[in-house]
């Protein structure tokens, strides 16, 4: 079976959790919405704009630096599994690869990205 069993076993019991939780709290709900409440807005008002409406482009460079740090912690919780067999090879390397996004946020500082006005 192997890793990829395991993994498709996760996913199949992951996906019937999900829906069987879906499925049960739709029958055991006692209320049914009104219509102001089905309208996909907080409050129940109604909508100023269309939901595929464009995000201000200022949003676009904080994305990114998110998914830059996001990306910092994918890599290093492998990397500290591996560090005190490494030694210092892995050391070098991470502080190789945070230097790098340093310098990106550096960069992104030097633009005004990080600004919101």
């Amino acid at each position: 079976m192997g890793a990829l069993g395991a993994a498709l076993t996760v996913l199949v019991v992951g996906l019937s959790t999900a829906l069987v939780l879906r499925w049960t709290g739709d029958l055991l709900s006692f209320v049914d919405p009104t219509a102001p409440e089905k309208v996909p807005y907080s409050g129940g008002l109604p909508p100023t704009v269309h939901a595929w409406h464009r995000f201000h482009a200022r949003y676009y460079p904080m994305a990114l630096l998110f998914l830059a740090f996001d990306m910092e912690m994918v890599f290093m919780y492998p990397w500290a599994v591996v560090f005190r067999r490494e030694g210092q090879i892995a050391l070098v390397e991470m502080l190789m690869f945070i230097v790098v996004l340093l310098l990106g946020v550096l960069y992104a500082w030097r633009e005004r990205a990080l600004k919101w006005a």
